[in-house]
Order: structure tokens, then sequence, then C-alpha cells
């Protein structure tokens, strides 16, 4: 889940959606895809570029969430990169324009969820990304996209990512006595309501009666879509929490323990957020104190302070702070 943004001017964004037909609407190029909708952002549309990176947004949001946020990033690295970067915001399956997505490999898992930016990336004829950055499910969903191109599965083409960021997401299988269990409250609430909701005030002021913070209540109700006299959701709920329960299931300790050759995987872990146990920190901070071996690449780990689990709402300043001098040394 994640926070919404505005538009600001001077961006390009390049949208396509998945299974549209080719058309123009409202001065966007669109094109027909069997793969996953996502925008591209560029600072300057007109130059070509020649580094890319990936966004992965997290449970019930979209790639939207991220467009403030990668403006900025994109801000930053002109100023301090040689390189020409875009930025790629994807809408992971059962997620904003994927939802309606047909034709999907089962089941609703975290090595499909990879699967599908390999079959983007192919679908595109893309260079593969040299950076992929991911929010809470997002970030496991980057996990498993690294641990499956180092292990060959998306064939001998594929290249592994210089960088992967993983943002406030745990690693290793998540346990509900770790945090208060507001991810899985909402999911049965929601799971309660009827398919078409009758308004969005409806919805925001029924999840506040149930207990639920204005402002969490508010943005569940911006993953509403008109639909006739009614409201219905964005993201294909039931797909969803499948994904949420191969989330929790999965782990990615391996992974960190044995990082692919010329690989950082970088941890950021939110001040404040109630993701984190001791023992979980613990093991992290082993890793990333563990010098640097030839045959394998590096862990670090990043506390974001004055930040909760919604760390680009939270505190989008200083997480550009310590991802920019990192992506920009690439």
């Amino acid at each position: 889940m994640a926070g919404i943004f505005r538009n600001k001017s001077g961006i390009r964004l390049l949208s396509r959606i998945l299974n549209s037909p080719d058309l123009s609407y409202n001065g966007r190029s669109w094109r027909s895809l069997q793969t996953l909708a996502y925008e591209e952002v560029r600072t300057s549309p007109d130059r070509p570029y020649d580094s890319t990176a990936f966004i992965l947004h997290g449970l019930l949001g979209s790639g939207r969430n991220w467009r403030s946020f990668s403006r900025n990033l994109l801000s930053r690295l002109s100023n301090s990169s040689s390189a020409e970067w875009r930025v790629v915001l994807v809408d992971l399956r059962n997620h904003g324009r994927s939802a309606e997505m047909g034709g999907l490999d089962l089941p609703h898992d975290m090595v499909n969820a990879a699967k599908d930016l390999a079959k983007l990336i192919e679908s595109q004829d893309w260079a593969w990304p040299d950076v992929v950055m991911g929010h809470s499910m997002g970030g496991k969903v980057a996990l498993q996209f690294l641990q499956s191109c180092n292990h060959g599965d998306y064939g001998d083409s594929a290249s592994l990512p210089k960088q992967l960021w993983v943002l406030d997401s745990v690693p290793g299988n998540v346990n509900p006595e770790n945090s208060d269990g507001e991810v899985e409250k909402v999911l049965k609430t929601l799971q309660s309501l009827p398919l078409l909701v009758p308004s969005r005030k409806w919805l925001v002021n029924h999840m506040m009666e149930l207990g639920f913070s204005k402002s969490l209540s508010e943005w569940i109700g911006s993953n509403l879509k008109k639909s006739r006299e009614h409201e219905t959701w964005t993201f294909n709920l039931e797909g969803a929490v499948q994904m949420f329960n191969s989330f929790r299931e999965t782990s990615y300790w391996s992974l960190l323990e044995h990082p692919p050759k010329d690989t950082e995987i970088a941890i950021v872990r939110a001040a404040n957020s109630d993701r984190w146990s001791h023992d979980v920190v613990q093991q992290l901070e082993s890793l990333s104190s563990k010098g640097l071996e030839e045959s394998k690449g590096q862990v670090s780990v990043h506390v974001l302070p004055n930040s909760g689990h919604w760390v680009h709402v939270d505190n989008p300043k200083g997480l550009l702070d310590i991802v920019t001098p990192r992506i920009s040394s690439l």
C-alpha cells in the first residue's frame, strides 16, 4: 500500500496499458501489450537514456503511487550522475492497470510476479534494468527477480541488476505476531464488502467506523473506480490476497547470505516501522558487516529516520538522500 501523489508539469509520462488497441488518447501514446501495465518517467524525453531503474509498489498499490518520488529521484540523478536515467513504474499483477490482465501463470505468488517483469522486459526488447527498487511486497518481488535471474530462470540473455533496493520489507518469513496485524485486518474487511461499493464516501466512513484511521481509510478509498452507479476496486482483491500470502511465506535469507557477484542488495529499514523484530535486525546487521568477498556481492543496511512503513510518504527526502548517491555511483 502506498500514498497518493499529484502530477507535476515538465515530466513526460508514457503510459502503456494491458491489452489496449493502438490509439492516441489525450496526447499520450498507448500500445497493445500482453504484459504488465507500466509508466515510463524521464526528465528529458528527447535524449536517449542509457540506464534504467524499475520501481515496484506494495500491496494494493500501483505504480502511480511512486510518480512524485521518481521525478525527484531523476531530478537529483541529472545533477549527480553522468548517465541519462529513466524510471519504469510497474503495475504488478492484480494491481492498477494490470488488474484485469488475463492469461497469467498461476499461482499468484512471488515467483510468477517476478517472472512478469522478465516477460515485460523481453516483450519491449529492453536492456535489463540496472536498478530494481521494491517497497513492502514489491521488495520481495524484487528479491525473487534477482534470485531467478541468478538461477538462469529467464534465459542466458538476462543480466542481473547492479543494485537491488528493498524498502521496509522483511526478507524472511513474516510472522503476523511481529506487527499489529493491520494489513490482515484491512484485507479481511475488504473481503467482507460488496463487490460494488455504494460510494467512496460510504467506504471511508465504513472503514473509520471499524476503527481504521482516516488517512488509511481515504487511501483505501482512492483505489476505487466508477462502475455505473457504484464503485469497484482498481485491484483484483482475491489475487492480491494470494500474493500477500506468498509474500508472508517466502524467505530470501539464503540470497542475502550469498548475494550474486557484482550486485548490491540494499535494505532500507524505516526507523518507526513495526515490521522488524530484534532478531531480524541483528541478522541483517550481521550480514552487512561481513567483508566483501571476491565471489559474492554486497549487502548493505540503511535506517530511514522519521519514517514508518510508508517510506516515500513519511520521509521521501530522507529516502532520496540514501538512494541517490549509491545509484549515482553506478
